[in-house]
């Protein structure tokens, strides 16, 4: 099994639920405390081991790619007056990887953004990273599945167990036990069933590590829910495929620290809590929300 150095990066959604901040600005550069929510996922993939980063864009993320760019003017305005430290900051997200683009042209689902990456990728074997999922840098889970694709083969994604009654928000796997621990056969998937019909409360979020068989089988993919093409169809055709194929698809549960910055509140509560966590702001910032009467009208 080859090592798994290219990260995917589906970034080409419109970020209509952060309107109008995002009329000007992708989603993934809504910054968290200072750093762009984007950068976060950049680094956690590149903590893993991967030093190639693949984004698959879409009109209106000039920003993103600036952000990843070297901007000249400011290192040397920053030199000049030997601010070391800010200098630091404005090279880290330019010094992390290996970085390119292509443009997905129309938003057709997650599964054909990561067909889109099929010319850059090849036979090689990927990782998928959604950029509404933080990771904590303190919980890696990338590492584990990279770990599990190379004793199993096949793909494998990330699960975690949620409230029954949000189960429809994403997608669901129906599983058997392996006799690994937190490491799942994956038997059947479901793209945001009804609570009634969810075989588990086992929910996938927004990390895979992937087969390069992948591609095959998102070509012939048909739409589906949404009428967009849903990766989580062309994974469930991955499980039922031999393994010489490239088929298989396992499931690592995760029980570490996440947060979304999916919708507004989520992402609130990530940066808050993120926040409150540093050790240059989190004392200030817990004793000033310590102090707050949120009984009292503003």
């Amino acid at each position: 099994m080859s090592a798994v150095h290219t990260a995917v990066i589906p970034a080409a959604g419109l970020g209509t639920r952060f309107l109008p901040a995002t009329k000007a600005m992708p989603k993934e550069m809504l910054p968290v405390v200072d750093k762009p929510a984007i950068q976060f996922v950049v680094e956690e993939a590149v903590a893993a081991g991967m030093d190639d980063v693949l984004f698959i864009t879409s009109r209106g993320k000039r920003a993103l790619e600036d952000h990843f760019d070297r901007n000249t003017d400011l290192e040397v305005a920053l030199a000049e007056k030997n601010d070391s430290d800010r200098l630091a900051l404005t090279q880290e997200s330019t010094d992390l990887a290996r970085v390119h683009y292509v443009r997905q042209g129309q938003a057709l689902g997650l599964g054909h953004a990561v067909l889109m990456a099929e010319n850059h990728v090849g036979d090689r074997p990927f990782a998928v990273l959604l950029g509404d999922d933080l990771i904590d840098a303190r919980d890696p889970i990338l590492p584990k599945m990279i770990e599990v694709r190379e004793k199993h083969g096949g793909s494998v994604i990330c699960l975690m167990r949620v409230p029954r009654e949000d189960i429809s928000l994403y997608g669901c796997a129906a599983v058997e036990e392996t006799t690994d621990d937190d490491v799942l056969r994956v038997v059947d998937l479901i793209e945001k069933p009804p609570v009634e019909q969810a075989p588990s409360d086992l929910a996938i979020i927004g990390r895979y590590v992937l087969d390069p068989a992948v591609f095959d089988v998102l070509h012939r993919t048909q739409p589906g829910r949404g009428g967009e093409i849903q990766l989580t169809d062309a994974l469930l055709e991955l499980a039922s495929m031999p393994a010489e194929q490239g088929g298989g698809v396992h499931g690592v549960v995760f029980d570490g620290r996440r947060y979304d910055t999916g919708d507004k509140l989520s992402y609130l509560k990530a940066v808050i809590r993120l926040a409150t966590e540093r050790e240059d702001i989190g004392p200030d910032l817990r004793t000033w929300i310590a102090e707050q009467d949120y009984g009292r009208a503003p």
